[in-house]
């Protein structure tokens, strides 16, 4: 049980330290060309562990689960995190990525045809409040959202929905498979992208932007989702689902801390009322246990 929590703190905080990552990188090479990279490497890395394990990757026999979900997990969320962190803190950017347990219930709601409980609407409810004190600042200045923020807003669409479609695939695939495969069509996707957006990308990489290209590309690719895989393992999915709230909090911590970043008082509390409304949405309706 410890083991498994441990894991699952683990991985958030490595999964935060992609916003630092892509926030170092922003100014070192063009964001599409760091996402065709990070997800080229990570599915080479992600395939051979499953040979390791001796387990084939069908990609033509699931290749529409497979294309569909390296859409919107892979080309969509992590290309649109990656621009919207040329213009947008890191710090902030976890802030706005405590709204994507909000929009899984939603979509949930929409898609999958489930039943909320009556205060994980009240999470919703509250979440929207706290988006009104993060952005109100921008909205009373005369300047509204900048095109950052609406990138990283989109980008907490698309892992909701990858989220929720991973849900109805998820009885025929296991993560490890479903990830890899994902994999191999998002980056293939961010690869020719990038080519034909920007075939000849002007690159200013410094030791910390090797560094940071290094960590997307393994840590909070792989190792991350590999320490988050068993932890639900130790501890169960029901169970694991409300640890992902750490993932703004670590976010926030770093980018104060690694990158000395500011936050205004505003933001800081539309932040924390997100955190708090993305807690009361992620509750699950407990199961009565067959007599």
């Amino acid at each position: 049980m410890v083991r498994g929590v441990l894991a699952l703190v683990l991985a958030t905080l490595l999964w935060s330290g992609n916003y630092v990552a892509g926030r170092v990188l922003a100014t070192a090479m063009p964001a599409l060309w760091l996402n065709g990279i990070r997800w080229t490497v990570s599915a080479v890395i992600l395939w051979a562990i499953l040979r390791v394990m001796r387990r084939s990757l069908p990609l033509r026999t699931h290749f529409r689960a497979f294309f569909l979900q390296g859409v919107l997990g892979m080309f969509l969320f992590s290309s649109l995190t990656y621009l919207g962190l040329h213009g947008v803190s890191a710090a902030r950017a976890g802030m706005i990525s405590g709204l994507i347990p909000v929009v899984i219930l939603l979509l949930g709601l929409w898609i999958l045809k489930e039943r909320p409980r009556v205060w994980a609407m009240v999470g919703v409810v509250l979440s929207l409040v706290g988006v009104a004190f993060l952005f109100g600042g921008a909205f009373t200045q005369g300047q509204g959202l900048s095109i950052g923020d609406i990138e990283l807003l989109v980008a907490a669409v698309c892992w909701a929905a990858y989220t929720v479609v991973g849900k109805r695939l998820g009885a025929r695939l296991d993560p490890l498979t479903m990830t890899a495969g994902a994999a191999v069509y998002g980056g293939l996707l961010s690869d020719l992208v990038a080519v034909a957006t920007n075939p000849s990308p002007h690159l200013h990489m410094t030791s910390a932007a090797w560094w940071s290209l290094l960590y997307v590309c393994t840590t909070s690719s792989v190792i991350a989702y590999l320490a988050w895989t068993y932890g639900v393992g130790r501890i169960g999915a029901s169970r694991s689902a409300p640890l992902m709230n750490l993932l703004p909090v670590w976010t926030v911590i770093a980018g104060l801390v690694l990158l000395h970043e500011q936050l205004s008082g505003q933001e800081f509390i539309g932040g924390l009322i997100i955190i708090a409304g993305a807690v009361l949405a992620g509750t699950r309706r407990r199961q009565k246990v067959a007599s």
